[in-house]
């Protein structure tokens, strides 16, 4: 869901009061993605960036938000999971897993913080990639 913030396609908005909330949050976005965009877009008139985000302001900055999410989503992903305890889950257990003998999937159990190095291979440390791009309907 932080994502479909961000990128400023969250569905839901719920009761009033959450979604003047929500109002807010969106209104504050679009001043900080207007920052951005005045930044990257300054200078030459040829520039790659002013070509990429031409009219974006027009478009609540949906291009530049995408971007942004893209680049940035894994360390959204490492702050909301490095003080987690070692028991918490963000997934429940879901489905039996036909390859692994009736195993279930889950990703539990890993902080990111202290420890956590390069190419160590410690389990459930990415982000899960699919489940940004899953409708959130859906989810």
């Amino acid at each position: 869901d932080i994502g479909d913030i961000i990128r400023g396609k969250d569905l839901f908005y719920g009761n009033t009061q959450e979604s003047a909330q929500r109002k807010k949050l969106d209104d504050k976005l679009k001043e900080i993605f207007k920052e951005i965009h005045d930044e990257v877009t300054k200078g030459r008139s040829a520039s790659p960036l002013q070509a990429r985000y031409q009219g974006d302001d027009n478009n609540n900055y949906s291009k530049l938000r995408k971007d942004w999410w893209t680049a940035n989503r894994e360390t959204v992903w490492k702050a909301l999971t490095c003080d987690a305890p070692g028991d918490a889950s963000y997934f429940r257990t879901t489905c039996s897993d036909r390859d692994r003998n009736g195993s279930f999937s889950q990703a539990n159990n890993y902080c990111r913080c202290n420890g956590d190095k390069p190419d160590d291979d410690k389990r459930n440390t990415d982000p899960p990639t699919y489940f940004d791009y899953v409708p959130q309907y859906l989810r």
